[in-house]
């Protein structure tokens, strides 16, 4: 055949098929070449807004802000927000009730009766790149739904990259999932960045490589801290946010990631604002400074990776969000006049040991409830062996002593009529047993949908609290892990070819996310996903040639 037949041959094709479109994604051709999932901890979904003056690079929260689809009113809708299930969520657009994270650690006396269980933790792995290291090795074992990552792994049949980093393994592990070439954190103690067996027997070069430098070093003067705590005091420090961004560029140039012929996609954590957060709270100068140069690094990595993928950030598609909100700090709360106020779990334990002793096994004292991870109180069945009390019996005899129990461990309320305000007192709105919510019996109201979304099997016999607004756990600093918005509302906002700039005020959730990708790169959602698609944020795509013609001719 003539090249000039070929050459109308093919024209013909392209008329009668349509050309391909610009800016039609998926993961079977690669465009976007690489998708980021960002995911900053304890970030509270005002901190862009409150902070936006800040922000005076280009390519930092502006590539959101200012050339991105940003959504102000992202809302968890589960009450369980601590990091493992926010992760989790991230990941695989489902609550607890679908992929089953519910806490950080639970305890599980099938797998150890001696501590918690991780939400990570897998005694059938172990630790790879730091042989001092003493951890158990790791693995997404317990998360019972796949993530949008993993639907881009089985999309292109195992061509597409898949990799997880954070400073946490939780963090690294839950948000990118089962199928990744590769999860990352950091030891504790030595500040190598590790993985586990279930990935690979040894470091890959380039992260072994990455680790031999003096990087480490840099980040110690740079934090001004010592060798033995990498984690607790570089990670307090910006210089951690530096630190992990510069292993991320290690790992997209060593495993060459946007370079293939499918999309690759990269979960990101930055575990910095959380470590901090905890100790001094969201309103603190020393946490405005953290997320300022957060803003700062990010500009460098996006900036290094358009020169670094093929076709630049032209090519690449990012989603940055939180994993949960925070509250303030309870002196910072009642100087304002909220009801923030600390109750002391230790004693509140010991009191509802007293309580079911007093019941169940008069003249004893058993231990019948585990330390436990708030809003959970877990129950050691062990206790009730004997006495044959069933899961139910024990469960709702402890939501019923909960409310007096508590009251117990606080000063009495002074007497008379007082001319100043009162400090405030902790209180329980509701307590919910595990059958009641494995059950669905719950009340049909705005919160029980969030208790719902936070079930689990798990952890075996629990309850779960739902304390008073700004209460929390005594101890140093602020923590979350409530139902309340302050703890829920994080940021959602998009960079990439496939979004329309823009502000916009719907109250979407991080379960979005999974679902707007996955749409978007013509994968399944996630199999246990429940989120919606932001279509009010996704670009329409042009019209293919066929199909113009043919509505041309239709009178269309």
């Amino acid at each position: 055949m003539r090249l000039s037949n070929v050459l109308a041959t093919a024209l013909a094709g392209l008329l009668i098929t349509g050309a391909p479109c610009s800016l039609h994604a998926d993961a079977y051709h690669a465009k976007p070449k690489l998708v980021v999932v960002l995911v900053i901890d304890q970030f509270r979904g005002d901190y862009l807004d409150r902070y936006r003056d800040d922000f005076k690079t280009a390519n930092g929260f502006n590539l959101f802000l200012k050339r991105g689809a940003y959504f102000t009113d992202c809302y968890y809708d589960y009450a369980n927000t601590m990091t493992a299930p926010g992760h989790s969520t991230v990941g695989t657009g489902a609550y607890t009730n679908g992929h089953g994270i519910s806490l950080n650690e639970w305890w599980d006396l099938k797998r150890s009766t001696t501590h918690p269980v991780s939400s990570v933790e897998d005694e059938r792995y172990a630790i790879v790149g730091d042989p001092d290291s003493k951890d158990v090795g790791a693995s997404p074992r317990n998360q019972l739904a796949s993530t949008i990552g993993d639907e881009v792994v089985l999309a292109s049949r195992g061509q597409s990259k898949l990799f997880g980093i954070s400073m946490k393994d939780r963090a690294a592990i839950l948000t990118s999932g089962h199928a990744s070439n590769g999860a990352f954190w950091l030891d504790h103690t030595s500040g190598r960045f590790v993985t586990s067996t279930y990935w690979s027997a040894q470091l890959p070069a380039w992260a072994e490589a990455f680790n031999n430098s003096d990087r480490r070093d840099q980040a110690l003067h740079e934090a001004n801290v010592k060798p033995g705590h990498f984690y607790d005091e570089v990670g307090k420090s910006p210089a951690s946010v530096s630190y992990l961004l510069d292993f991320a560029k290690s790992l997209v140039a060593g495993e060459q990631m946007g370079r293939h012929d499918v999309t690759d996609v990269l979960t990101i954590s930055i575990s910095s604002t959380d470590i901090l957060g905890h100790a001094i709270g969201p309103d603190a100068p020393e946490q405005r400074a953290m997320i300022d140069a957060i803003d700062v690094d990010l500009n460098g990595f996006f900036t290094w990776l358009d020169k670094h993928v093929d076709g630049g950030m032209g090519n690449v598609w990012v989603a940055v969000t939180g994993d949960h909100g925070v509250a303030p700090l309870p002196a910072v709360g009642a100087k304002l006049g909220m009801p923030a106020v600390v109750f002391d779990v230790k004693n509140l334990i010991a009191e509802l040991d007293t309580r079911l002793n007093k019941r169940f096994s008069p003249g004893k004292q058993k231990s019948y409830l585990f330390p436990s991870e708030l809003p959970y109180l877990e129950i050691d069945p062990r206790a009730f062996a004997q006495t044959k009390v069933t899961e139910a019996e024990a469960e709702q005899a402890v939501a019923d002593m909960l409310p007096e129990a508590l009251e117990a461990t606080l000063p009495p309320e002074p007497a008379g009529i007082s001319q100043t305000r009162l400090p405030p007192r902790p209180l329980l709105r509701h307590v919910y047993t595990r059958l009641q919510m494995a059950a669905s019996q719950v009340p049909d109201t705005e919160e029980g949908k969030l208790i719902l979304h936070s079930y689990s099997p798990n952890g075996g016999w629990y309850v779960m609290l739902s304390p008073g607004m700004y209460e929390m756990a005594a101890g140093h600093g602020t923590t979350h892990f409530t139902s309340y918005s302050y703890d829920r509302h994080v940021p959602l906002a998009f960079f990439g070819s496939g979004f329309v700039p823009g502000i916009y005020h719907d109250r979407v959730a991080p379960v979005d996310l999974a679902a707007t990708f996955a749409s978007m790169l013509r994968v399944n959602q996630p199999s246990a996903a429940v989120g919606h698609v932001l279509t009010q944020a996704i670009r329409p795509e042009p019209v293919a040639v066929s199909e113009r013609t043919h509505q041309k001719a239709a009178g269309q």
